[in-house]
């Protein structure tokens, strides 16, 4: 009964500090990060333990693969070359200058476990900043490559992490050894990814029920991650293929009542998972302080500010030096954005290398490290201070920056809105032709009205259809506006938009059970 009601308080305290960081205009992660470094001091505070190697599975998978499903393709092409960069370089570059400090610091960590550290805290989470993004209304361009990162830089943070530790278990891995697994599971990933992906559509076309649809969406999502990484591949590889393989044709497939319902649960489940992660790695910091003696705990924390400040400047230097790279380049040869963007400015370089809060996936992997793993202790500290100090220096003061920089950009995702619409119900009113029946009359008649309405529109804002006799002229926007996504016409963001307000029209229709 007490676990029950820590467990009720832990919830109901998270609830009312993510209350306290909307009112602030704050990520709500960097108030879960303060809340869990409390949990430290409490006393008599709940001594929850959890299997290590159920961390990363159980953290990381369900908040990858709900990133995942909602991410732009088209717009990771389009951002191809910056995200890239952060993926690879900026992780890689982080990981060894993270792992050189730590050797400096501490001579006898073996350089297995040092490395391990340095991708434990090199990839950024990009939740925190795309709630930021949110509220301060960040250029389009910087929004998807920010997603894109957060996608993706797990993947090499982690294959760089399976390395490390699998060195330290096994007393060592030469060069060749990491080449090849990286050479044998980034392509075996992909493909694995997008079997699964089909696989999975089939499955889940069997099931027309909110209910057990949703627990397959949950059991295959952890089924995958723990398959790829039995059989040695990539899990965040894996997983983000298999997401956006599913991601590119599970909508035009899935009834409006499952995605409302599921939306809802995989947000919670979300939520959730972030306040376990940031309670479980808080409950674990406490009783490693309690076993330092002072001299111990100044050491630690000393080494933990070291790797805090290594990780913001690294990335803030390889920011910069990119983006003074890009816009000489655009200097001399033009700026020619497949559709238009925002140029390359000191601004967004800025806005990009000040958004390196770290978050689950540094406290999962943290926590994902064996009982026994040299200096295990001291990296989980340092891991958390990490995490709490990018969320409260940078997470704080990062819509400040963006408010002060007062980029001002042309809106695509509501342009593409506008056009989508306009199109959809001009498709709606088609399939009425040749129907003289009264309430093909009423619906002709409503139909002309909304659309001239969307017309007129902006894409800001809209107010959709809400009759029951409406389902067949529903279904065809709905077509319409799926295969302008599938073109390349429109973004995933503008179909999310436009999807949300056809599942609830189709809902308020009184869509028939199938």
């Amino acid at each position: 009964m007490t676990t029950f009601i820590w467990v009720i308080v832990l919830l109901l305290g998270a609830v009312a500090l993510t209350a306290l960081a909307r009112r602030l205009r704050a990520p709500y992660p960097t108030f879960l990060a303060i809340g869990g470094a409390c949990l430290a001091f409490i006393p008599n505070g709940p001594h929850w333990t959890l299997d290590p190697s159920l961390a990363l599975a159980l953290f990381v998978a369900p908040v990858l693969m709900d990133a995942a499903f909602d991410t732009s393709l088209r717009d990771v092409r389009d951002n191809w070359l910056p995200i890239a960069n952060l993926v690879l370089i900026a992780v890689m570059l982080t990981t060894l200058a993270v792992a050189c400090v730590a050797r400096w610091l501490v001579p006898d960590m073996p350089w297995g476990a040092a490395i391990a550290l340095g991708a434990i805290v090199a990839p950024p989470d990009a939740s925190a900043a795309i709630t930021i993004v949110r509220q301060a209304r960040l250029p389009h361009r910087l929004a998807k490559i920010l997603e894109g990162e957060g996608l993706l830089n797990d993947a090499t943070a982690l294959l760089i992490y399976r390395i490390a530790v699998g060195a330290v278990a096994t007393g060592g891995v030469t060069r060749t050894e990491a080449l090849e697994t990286f050479a044998i599971a980034v392509p075996a990933s992909l493909v694995a990814g997008y079997v699964l992906g089909r696989i999975a559509l089939w499955i889940l076309a069997l099931h027309r029920e909110a209910p057990t649809a949703i627990i397959i969406q949950f059991c295959s999502t952890f089924g995958v991650w723990i398959l790829a990484d039995e059989i040695g591949l990539s899990a965040i590889l894996t997983l983000v293929v298999y997401a956006m393989t599913i991601a590119w044709t599970a909508p035009i497939r899935t009834p409006a009542r499952i995605r409302v319902s599921a939306y809802a649960v995989w947000e919670t489940a979300v939520f959730v998972l972030n306040v376990l992660a940031f309670v479980m790695i808080g409950l674990q910091v406490g009783p490693i302080l309690e076993r330092l003696d002072p001299s111990q705990r100044l050491h630690y924390g000393l080494f933990a500010l070291a790797v805090l400040a290594t990780v913001i400047v690294v990335r803030m230097i390889w920011c910069m030096a990119y983006n003074n790279g890009m816009r000489v380049d655009i200097a001399r040869r033009g700026f020619h954005p497949p559709r238009p963007m925002l140029r390359p400015s000191v601004g967004s370089g800025l806005v990009i290398s000040w958004t390196g809060m770290r978050g689950i996936v540094t406290l999962a992997a943290a926590f994902a490290l064996p009982q026994g793993f040299p200096y295990r202790d001291l990296i989980l500290l340092t891991a958390f201070c990490v995490v709490l100090g990018t969320m409260v220096i940078q997470g704080l003061t990062l819509r400040p920056l963006i408010e002060r920089l007062s980029f001002d950009e042309y809106d695509p995702v509501a342009h593409e809105v506008a056009q989508a619409r306009v199109a959809a119900y001009r498709a709606a009113l088609t399939t009425l032709d040749g129907d003289s029946s009264d309430e093909a009359k009423l619906l002709r008649k409503e139909l002309s009205k909304l659309l001239a309405q969307a017309e007129g529109s902006d894409g800001t804002s809209f107010e959709g259809p809400l009759d029951s006799l409406r389902l067949r002229g529903i279904a065809v926007a709905r077509r319409t506006t799926y295969e302008l996504r599938i073109s390349g016409e429109i973004g995933d963001d503008a179909y999310h938009m436009l999807e949300e307000e056809f599942d609830w029209a189709e809902m308020s229709a009184g869509a028939p059970r199938r």
